[in-house]
């Protein structure tokens, strides 16, 4: 057996960071964290460590004035998309998530409609007609409290939905600034309107929650949000976007075994017939028609690649 390529084992770390953060979080927020006081904190801590890293790297943070309004969105719908993240994984279980997150490329891909960009053939609606199906084949066996509410399948979905905005958003700003600096300036910008609506939740929250939780809450900030955001730029500058966002579609798939064989969660019949529906949805759809406009190398350096291309998207944030 050959030994894997450093792109392959930094696009493998960073898929199983990410996978593993929904069991982590999970397991934060039912061991006394509440869930919006948890992502104050988490992005608190994050955009310390990113702000203190593009700072020392680049000087600056600066961004075109022309450019500030389109980082407040990106920055907005981050917000949106923390905040859908937590509640839903404090109501339903980290593998119905994992599941329901495997349909983000299909909103993607709509955003990319709505906004112009993107001209899809038939094919990609059949596939989005089958994960959407997937989606409420998912919330039919969590309306049955098998493994979380209907009301955490909706915060899910919001969450899908919200990151592929946000992917939208910031694509055009990546193409002009590095992913540090950009990191930098939308995760502290959305860390502000977090840490505002968390302020209830975190004025009564328990502090005293024991070592372990403050550890893992230490990982799931340094490995999942921070570590993962150069693993991935990297990847996509050394094999392009469109084979390492591939790749980046098993993240809510292994998400969900993961939680399963970790939490011991259970999924009905039904939610797994809907998983298998997401991911027929997201193979069939994969084969799209190309962008109105010729795309530009994240960074500017990515390589073309002559694979379709998907609307690219920043590390998850989740």
């Amino acid at each position: 057996m050959r030994r894997p390529s450093t792109v392959e084992v930094m696009l493998l770390t960073t898929i199983g960071l990410w996978s593993l953060n929904l069991t982590v979080s999970r397991v934060i927020l039912t061991h006394g964290f509440q869930p919006l006081a948890y992502a104050s904190v988490r992005y608190g801590l994050a955009a310390v460590v990113v702000v203190s890293l593009a700072l020392l790297v680049e000087r600056s943070l600066r961004l075109h004035r022309r450019d500030l309004p389109l980082a407040a969105v990106a920055a907005l719908l981050l917000y949106v998309n923390q905040l859908g993240f937590v509640s839903a994984l404090d109501r339903t279980s980290a593998s119905v998530l994992g599941l329901i997150l495997g349909a983000t490329p299909i909103f993607a891909a709509l955003a990319g409609v709505a906004l112009g960009t993107e001209t899809l053939p038939s094919r990609f609606w059949a596939g989005a007609v089958l994960s959407f199906a997937g989606v409420a084949l998912v919330a039919l066996g969590s309306g049955g409290e098998v493994s979380g509410d209907l009301g955490g399948v909706l915060l899910g979905v919001l969450t899908a939905a919200s990151w592929a905005g946000y992917s939208m958003a910031v694509t055009p700003l990546m193409q002009q600034y590095s992913a540090r600096r950009i990191s930098a300036v939308v995760l502290a910008g959305a860390w502000v309107p977090i840490t505002l609506t968390a302020m209830p939740q975190v004025a009564g929250q328990e502090w005293g929650l024991g070592w372990e939780i403050w550890a893992l809450l230490v990982f799931a900030t340094l490995g999942p949000l921070v570590l993962t955001n150069e693993l991935w730029f990297r990847s996509l500058d050394r094999i392009g976007p469109a084979r390492a966002t591939l790749a980046s579609n098993l993240m809510p798939f292994l998400g969900a075994a993961i939680a399963v064989l970790l939490l011991s969660e259970r999924l009905a019949p039904i939610e797994l017939v809907g998983g298998a529906f997401i991911g027929a949805g997201i193979l069939v759809a994969r084969r799209r028609g190309t962008p109105r406009h010729p795309p530009s190398s994240v960074l500017g350096t990515c390589r073309r690649s002559a694979a379709p291309r998907w609307p690219r998207s920043p590390p998850r944030s989740g």
